[in-house]
């Protein structure tokens, strides 16, 4: 169930009125509500994934009880490496068990040896990823005495599975999110009419930008020995407002749900193509997972302690790791490996804290000097979309040596003719936007809010028949696949 979907706008009114006109005497039942719903939400994409899903929360209901129980150490040490032994495991199987033993005869083979290993023909179960890393941190944090285990089942059940987050985040953390499922929630008009204005933000993002871009990327990608390098300098730039219009649009349809039913999720994006260097590009881009990185890997490893050498090295670790986490595939380790290189000089130098505030702010227009750092910056993350999009590193370098080619100096053409100019006015009209609300939690937040209404809702018609205007067939979310 996709969440720009005719059924998905079927689902949500149905479990709000239930929510919180029937059910709303008792935040028990609500949570029952809740989780049932989310079952169901779940298995609308392959209901025999959904045993998965059950099983790895019982594995991690049972094994924090365990842990949080046990009087030696070795106990706790032992029910803290099942639960985690068996969640990677599983991960590992899904995602990774093919990348591996490929990889290992492909390297084989170059001394000679030949051999078929054998793989898995298994779909990866959607947000496996997601929901795995809510289970880990939970038991971390148990293992570690941050939080006591919870004993009611239908609670932990709903902070592992809460719909809006269940396929591609936020990556909650149960100190934030499980208080809030514990408690009564009590129904908040303007807190549910933000949410509604976030979901619209949120499918504008999706349908109007990273759809739309996604034609002439997908296209550009997968033929990119026919165009021209200026075609393909505009294609990974298509991909990179694709990604960002696709990933954080679902974030904020997510967030914009939650809103309606009285819980607030993490952020997970901060207007990140705003950023001055890379260092503050990753405080902005995916931010639950980039924190879950720090606090449960860098940190552990000795963060930035320990002298120049282990503070690199922890860094390239988390970036190397990350990359990995989003696909079994050489040009997600390349792509991380990149962002490593590209944040070296602010760790080198100390300046990776320099940009904490928001670029030009309480201005309307940032300085030349803003302006440079982030077109620098900008242009650093395309490029490295590029291995992130490519087919495999021999098509990513492949593309990129065009790129670097006369042709570069070319009048980019699409299939000989130009780009329809409304994509670009679409794109100049969304970064409009982003930027006069850059300060919010999101675009239009606030924006327009100190209008006339007659203006204010005119901006949000135009929004709306923008979105249906465009719709078409229902595209699948881009981090569906990790």
């Amino acid at each position: 169930m996709f969440f720009n979907s005719l059924n998905f706008a079927i689902f949500l009114p149905i479990v709000f009125v239930l929510y919180w006109f029937i059910l709303n005497k008792s935040f028990k039942s609500q949570n029952i509500l809740l989780l049932l719903s989310s079952y169901f939400f779940y298995a609308c994409w392959d209901w025999r994934f959904l045993f998965l899903l059950i099983f790895s929360t019982m594995l991690d209901y049972f094994s924090g009880i365990k842990i949080s129980e046990s009087n030696s150490k070795a106990a706790k040490k032992f029910w803290f490496w099942f639960s985690i032994s068996i969640n990677l495991g599983f991960l590992g199987v899904f995602k990774y068990y093919n990348f591996f033993v490929e990889s290992f005869a492909e390297t084989v083979a170059n001394f000679g040896v030949h051999i078929n290993p054998l793989t898995l023909d298994v779909l990866l179960p959607v947000g496996i990823s997601f929901y795995t890393f809510h289970g880990l941190s939970y038991v971390i944090d148990i293992y570690k005495e941050r939080i006591s285990a919870e004993k009611n089942i239908v609670d932990y059940s709903v902070f592992v599975s809460f719909f809006p987050l269940l396929v591609a985040g936020p990556i909650e953390r149960a100190t934030h999110l499980l208080p809030q499922i514990q408690r009564k929630r009590v129904f908040d008009y303007t807190k549910a009419v933000d949410g509604l204005r976030q979901i619209l933000w949120g499918l504008f993002k999706k349908v109007v930008i990273a759809d739309q871009c996604a034609q002439y990327a997908n296209d550009i990608f997968n033929n990119s020995a026919e165009y021209s390098g200026s075609t393909l300098v505009l294609g990974a730039v298509f991909f990179a407002f694709q990604i960002y219009g696709d990933f954080s649009g679902y974030s904020d349809i997510a967030i914009g749900t939650a809103r309606l039913f009285g819980i607030d999720l993490l952020r997970n994006f901060a207007f990140p193509y705003f950023s001055r260097d890379i260092a503050e590009f990753w405080r902005r881009w995916h931010i639950s997972l980039s924190t879950w990185f720090r606090d449960y890997l860098y940190i552990p490893l000795g963060g930035s302690k320990g002298g120049m050498w282990k503070k690199v090295r922890n860094t390239f670790i988390i970036f190397l790791v990350s990359g990995f986490w989003h696909g079994a595939n050489w040009t997600f380790i390349v792509w991380g490996f990149l962002h490593a290189l590209y944040i070296m000089p602010s760790i080198v130098f100390n300046t990776n804290r320099k940009n904490l505030d928001i670029v030009a702010q309480g201005k309307y227009m940032p300085n030349l000097k803003e302006i440079f750092q982030m077109g620098l910056t900008f242009s650093l993350t395309v490029f490295a979309w590029i291995f992130f999009r490519a087919n495999n590193l021999e098509h990513a370098l492949a593309y990129i040596s065009e790129i670097f080619s006369s042709s570069l100096f070319t009048f980019p053409k699409y299939h000989g003719d130009d780009f329809k100019r409304t994509l670009f006015l679409i794109l100049l009209f969304f970064t409009i936007v982003e930027w006069f609300g850059r300060e919010e939690q999101f675009a239009i937040a606030k924006l327009g809010l100190k209008w006339k209404p007659v203006f204010r809702y005119a901006l949000y018609y135009v929004i709306i028949i923008a979105i249906f205007w465009f719709s078409g067939k229902e595209q699948q979310f881009i981090y569906f696949q990790f």
